[in-house]
């Protein structure tokens, strides 16, 4: 099955110490360009990761991103500073006996409001996490990984579906269109001959001295460079190649892109061999044709 590079996944989860929240993003790239952003407090999480996701994606810009916070566990419980808070005590005690000294009466702080001044009450700072500790929460995030990974497959897989439908439409509109470009070449192929008759009459009435026969082979020439049917022929056996990369269901997407520049190389010719409104028409829908399909193509793992 065809697999696209775009798709995202979020998974959340949580143990009776921590709790993660994963997200997982690709868009397309020309290789394999793997970004992680991991905490760097787990010994070991960044190889698993890392060999988890390249067994699973061949190809893409992948950002894959964890973040990790510690449950009601002691974590981050708020602890009063006392020197801090003798202080506070104090300056409050010398405000009080001034405000006294000068008849001024003032209201009584309230415990509430000690508690809210800077510096007075902090979160304490988590213990450092040791190997021993991390290990079971090593374990949860590594098999939380896995469905995270089907999630974000399955998405490539259903963007895919998508894109090969279009690939195919686009592939029968260029059989299509090769077939049109094969009927307006056999049409006009009476009109170049009786051209090239024409202009070898011209030739030889006008130029004395000319050898027929030099004049007779550079008018075949002309018409040999006219002639578009190797071009078809290549056209049409683009299209049979890329409807059997399509269906392999394999990693295509750089053999379908170098193949996209073939396509574009032979409609270029086609159009420059033209000679004739008909078959310049259907190059120029061909060129564009193939433009859009080489847009989807870029999305193809």
């Amino acid at each position: 099955m065809l697999q696209s590079m775009t798709a995202f996944a979020a998974r959340s989860g949580q143990t009776e110490t921590h709790a993660w929240t994963w997200e997982l993003r690709g868009v397309n790239g020309k290789g394999l360009d793997l970004r992680l952003r991991l905490p760097d407090w787990i010994p070991g999480l960044e190889p698993v990761v890392r060999a988890a996701v390249q067994s699973r994606v061949a190809r893409g810009s992948v950002t894959l991103g964890l973040r990790i916070s510690a449950r009601d566990s002691g974590h981050g419980a708020l602890q009063i500073d006392p020197v801090a808070l003798r202080s506070v005590l104090a300056m409050l005690g010398r405000v009080e006996a001034e405000a006294a000294a000068q008849g001024l009466s003032l209201a009584p702080s309230s415990a509430v409001e000690i508690l809210g001044l800077r510096g007075l009450a902090d979160s304490a700072a988590p213990e450092t996490e040791t190997e021993p500790e991390t290990a079971p929460l090593l374990a949860a995030l590594s098999a939380d990984l896995t469905p995270l990974l089907d999630e974000f497959m399955a998405m490539r897989a259903s963007e895919g579906a998508a894109l090969a439908t279009v690939l195919c439409d686009h592939l029968a509109t260029i059989s299509t269109l090769t077939s049109r470009a094969a009927e307006v070449a056999e049409a006009r192929r009476d009109q170049i001959e009786e051209t090239l008759r024409a202009s070898l009459a011209r030739v030889m009435e006008t130029a004395a001295g000319v050898d027929p026969d030099r004049v007779a082979q550079e008018l075949a020439l002309i018409a040999v460079k006219a002639d578009v049917t190797e071009e078809l022929d290549r056209l049409r056996a683009h299209v049979a190649a890329a409807e059997t990369l399509l269906a392999s269901g394999e990693p295509v997407g750089r053999r379908l892109d170098f193949l996209m520049q073939e396509f574009n190389r032979e409609a270029n010719t086609l159009c420059s061999k033209a000679q004739s409104t008909g078959l310049t028409r259907v190059g120029l829908d061909l060129k564009a044709t193939i433009d859009q399909m080489r847009e989807q193509v870029q999305n193809v793992e």
